[in-house]
């Protein structure tokens, strides 16, 4: 199972757009083959002196069962419309594709 930890850096102002985006293509996303979840979280404002600030971020936090059900999933007909509607609104994107230790 790999745990994929993705920011999604977005413009000032339109994270919510893009949240609302999101929103509508996590139930397709559930239904893939391999998936296990697919989270979306946003960064929780604490002011305290050692943690990152993200606030214009979404963070997805998804399972899946293999690299190969991953590369599907980002090949996935669906995927591609969404990103074409997020990306004016989108700055950056990282993702971390994590195993158990």
């Amino acid at each position: 199972m790999l745990t994929v930890i993705a920011e999604i850096c977005v413009r000032p102002g339109r994270r919510r757009a893009v949240m609302q985006a999101i929103e509508q293509v996590i139930p397709t996303v559930l239904e893939e083959e391999g998936c296990g979840s697919y989270r979306m979280l946003v960064d929780h404002q604490a002011q305290v002196p050692w943690k990152q600030n993200s606030p214009d971020s979404v963070f997805m936090v998804e399972q899946w069962d293999s690299l190969r059900h991953l590369e599907r999933h980002q090949q996935a007909a669906h995927m591609e419309q969404h990103r074409g509607r997020i990306k004016d609104d989108v700055l950056d994107v990282r993702i971390f594709v994590l195993e158990p230790a």
